[in-house]
């Protein structure tokens, strides 16, 4: 089976994410290493996936009746409370949101919640005929988004609350020159999922994980509190705000 935890994975927290599985696994009695493969969403597809973390978005379209919900994740970031969390968009100065039309947005997937649909959530309002931006620019990921803002690539982006966070802490220069001018609505954190897994069994191997004494230092490393099990039917509020959008007018980025 594979194991795979990469959706906040950055450099500097890999050994936390590493002392982390290792306890959930041996809690799981399954001695499963993680797997970092170059495409990070080709676990989520995979028939022997016992655990991995994904995006609300593909969870509700892509993956949608495929896997099987386990938990959500809290983070200790600001933006976040309890399983919810929102996006934060960034540009390099503070000025009313109608000021950036016919700039560049910074998209970092065309599937993100956070980056993308957080994105048309907050402009589609101004938006006119479904347009607003004159371009928009995929990035890849967030930081690399971060970046496109900071050089001029582009003019806003719509970033993960808790890679800002985790920017704050570790890689504080990538926030340099940039602002905070708006946020998305509150939605539900990216879940852990599997494919091959007892949801319950993995439930309980995470319950024992985030009660031990050893694992607090990955854990505060990762920004990791807690988790919640939520109905599935929670994460509908994803797919209707993107409805509510698009039956407003919506707003072309991709």
């Amino acid at each position: 089976m594979i194991a795979s935890l990469q959706m906040y994975d950055w450099p500097e927290v890999r050994q936390a994410t590493d002392q982390l599985w290792q306890g959930i696994a041996r809690h799981l009695g399954a001695p499963v290493p993680l797997s970092r493969p170059d495409d990070y969403t080709a676990p989520w597809f995979r028939d022997d996936l016992l655990l991995a973390q994904t995006c609300g978005y593909p969870f509700t379209h892509a993956l949608k009746g495929k896997v099987s919900y386990v938990a959500t994740p809290h983070y200790a970031a600001d933006g976040c409370a309890g399983p919810n969390y929102c996006s934060i968009v960034m540009a390099r100065e503070h000025k009313p949101l109608a000021a950036f039309r016919d700039g560049v947005a910074a998209v970092n997937t065309p599937d993100s919640m956070s980056g993308m649909l957080a994105l048309k959530l907050v402009f589609t309002p101004l938006a006119e005929a479904g347009r607003f931006f004159s371009r928009a620019v995929e990035t890849g990921g967030h930081v690399a988004s971060l970046a496109a803002v900071q050089s001029g690539e582009a003019d806003v982006c719509a970033i993960d609350c808790v890679c800002i966070a985790m920017a704050k802490r570790y890689r504080p220069a990538v926030l340099e020159g940039l602002v905070e001018i708006a946020r998305s609505p509150s939605v539900p954190g990216l879940p852990w999922i599997t494919r091959a897994g007892d949801p319950q069994a993995i439930r309980r191997a995470l319950q024992a994980a985030f009660a031990h004494a050893e694992l607090q230092a990955p854990r505060t490393a990762l920004l990791l509190h807690g988790f919640s099990v939520l109905p599935v039917s929670t994460y509908d509020r994803i797919t209707d705000l993107e409805d509510q959008m698009e039956r407003s007018g919506g707003l072309q980025l991709l």
